[in-house]
């Protein structure tokens, strides 16, 4: 079964012409490994439902360094909301970490999914309120835990995910430098 169906289907009910109706709506898309998915100052016209691989979305701070927000694997969503509900330009990077396999919906075509099923108005509510919750969590263990501490937790959490992202992605995620993260790893703080 499609992936999108079954996890549309976790959080509503969906009949074979309701299913039939919403596939219509999605592309199929590929990007390799590294591949730019969403430039900074472009304006996000897709949104990404993720079957296989592995994303990040990501910024530039002011001293030119990446940093990693957020990360997005199988049966997870990624989009800059605000641009792409408002059509204005990112601010943020959607990048491949992996090769990816992709459902995409770009801006019209959703709005005209929600006008013909406004069933799935709920489904997307759900998943925002999950995602919202997961990030005001994470900004949460980044003011309450010590570096080593979210380390651990996530570890504890994800283990197959931290083997999964390269170190200086999970690094920055974390909000601490590689050399600190292979500090960790190796027990010396």
């Amino acid at each position: 079964m499609n992936p999108l169906l079954q996890h549309i289907r976790k959080f509503i009910p969906l009949d074979d012409r309701e299913a039939k109706t919403v596939l219509s709506y999605f592309e199929t898309e590929s990007f390799k490994k590294k591949q730019i998915m969403l430039e900074e100052g472009h304006i996000c016209n897709k949104q990404y439902f993720i079957t296989k691989g592995c994303v990040r979305f990501y910024i530039n701070n002011s001293k030119g360094v990446e940093q990693t927000l957020q990360f997005g694997i199988e049966n997870w969503w990624i989009a800059d909301y605000l641009s792409f509900q408002e059509q204005i330009p990112s601010h943020f990077y959607i990048q491949a970490i992996e090769a990816i396999e992709a459902l995409s919906i770009d801006r019209k075509s959703f709005e005209a999914l929600l006008l013909e099923l406004p069933k799935l108005e709920r489904y997307f509510r759900l998943i925002i309120q999950k995602s919202f919750g997961a990030s005001q969590t994470r900004i949460k263990y980044l003011f309450t835990m010590s570096a080593e501490e979210r380390y651990h937790h996530m570890n504890s959490r994800f283990p197959e995910f931290i083997q999964r992202v390269p170190q200086y992605m999970l690094a920055s995620y974390l909000d601490f430098s590689p050399e600190f993260l292979s500090k960790i790893r190796a027990g010396k703080v």
